[in-house]
């Protein structure tokens, strides 16, 4: 290795290939699609005449199939390569954004955003293997420019659902679709063909990972902290009344938040307290809030700057979950991505649709109550599994 290459790979966090750019503004926009119908949640109930449980079904359906299908997602790649799984994705996403803007019904439009999902899956957890193999500097550090992707993808996406929401409830749906073809562009050409893995993965393989403790440890943590994560995300549209604008500008600020200590506080965090005592703070922590936001659920301004909070704490838990999760297990980073992804996205489909039901027959106030004590739960799963997360280094 000449000196040139060694100062490249030293340069920092910012000095990446061309092709570590076009995935992660890819990883953007696909992010965007979360936190994208969040502002015009009420005017789909509205339009469509739904209900708020039916109407989080958009989460529930998108979310789902993402989860289920990551699970086989490594399988695909390892047999048609990864760039073409990413190409793939991007499709799906593009067709069924766009059949989501033109639905008729609520029916339609749960289903189009769970053929989303699929292409999201094939998307998210090939995108991450890609950043790792193609960046310098190691793999923190890309999985830090992931987790800032997500983080800006997040907080962007509601402020656009906001703004072109007020144009009409499907723009944003087809902003997404429009955006999705770009970026399907800068992959097919920034993007150099990489070679299959030698060994092909099986479909299974991801399941099986599950086994080791360690992983399955993280992975039931997350499944639970993703619970309260939607919760937070898909519920609150409902208890804020306010416009698409101002929803978009609230999730804006909790993106953002989110965005900027995944990036700069988490590895911090994690480094002074290392993994489960960070963590075990930031659930506690995530979970006082959603406790507060049950407790003060009619105080409009007290909700909005528990959801802005909540989003530092959630950047740092996301970025010290996925670094930790890379460890956690002795199989490749692909597998164990893919299972803790998958175990991640399916707690955080089945919030949105509760919370629902939770709102119609209890009270405006017990989702936030119920996703706290969820939260906690997640807590506890750390530390009764401690002793499996033993090997996980603080920075690593």
């Amino acid at each position: 290795m000449d000196k040139t290459t060694q100062v490249n790979q030293k340069t920092g966090l910012l000095s990446q290939p061309k092709a570590v750019w076009a995935v992660a503004f890819a990883c953007v926009i696909s992010f965007m699609g979360i936190g994208l119908v969040d502002p015009i949640l009420p005017a789909i109930a509205a339009q469509l005449h739904a209900s708020p449980s039916e109407v989080s079904l958009l989460f529930t359906s998108y979310l789902l199939v993402t989860g289920f299908m990551m699970f086989f997602s490594g399988a695909i790649s390892s047999r048609i390569g990864a760039k073409w799984t990413l190409i793939l994705g991007l499709i799906f996403i593009i067709v069924f954004a766009g059949f989501g803007g033109s639905s008729s019904s609520i029916a339609q439009l749960v289903g189009y955003r769970g053929g989303w999902g699929l292409g999201n899956a094939l998307f998210i957890s090939t995108a991450l293997a890609v950043i790792v193999g193609v960046s310098v500097g190691g793999s923190a550090q890309a999985i830090i420019l992931y987790e800032a992707a997500l983080g800006l993808g997040i907080s962007v996406g509601p402020l656009a659902g906001g703004e072109l929401g007020s144009i009409s409830w499907r723009a944003p749906f087809f902003g997404v679709s429009v955006l999705m073809f770009i970026a399907l562009i800068a992959i097919s050409f920034m993007l150099p063909k990489l070679p299959k893995p030698a060994k092909r993965v099986g479909v299974f393989d991801a399941m099986k990972a599950l086994k080791y403790k360690g992983l399955l440890t993280m992975a039931v943590s997350a499944f639970l902290y993703n619970f309260g994560f939607f919760i937070l995300l898909a519920y609150s549209p409902f208890v804020l009344d306010l416009d698409e604008h101002g929803l978009g500008y609230v999730f804006f600020g909790w993106g953002l938040l989110l965005a900027i200590t995944s990036v700069f506080t988490a590895p911090l965090v994690h480094k002074a307290l290392g993994t489960v005592r960070s963590l075990v703070v930031l659930f506690i922590a995530f979970a006082a809030i959603l406790v507060i936001m049950g407790i003060w659920t009619d105080h409009q301004t007290l909700i909005i700057t528990c959801i802005v909070v909540a989003g530092a704490v959630l950047g740092m838990v996301n970025t010290i979950m996925t670094t930790a999760v890379m460890g956690s297990a002795p199989v490749e980073r692909s597998i164990a991505s893919s299972a803790y992804s998958s175990v991640r996205f399916i707690g955080g489909a089945l919030a949105p649709w509760i919370a629902g039901m939770l709102s119609e027959h209890f009270t405006a106030s017990t989702p936030y109550t119920v996703g706290g004590i969820v939260v906690f739960v997640g807590m506890l799963v750390l530390l009764m599994g401690r002793k499996h997360l033993a090997g996980i280094k603080a920075g690593h």
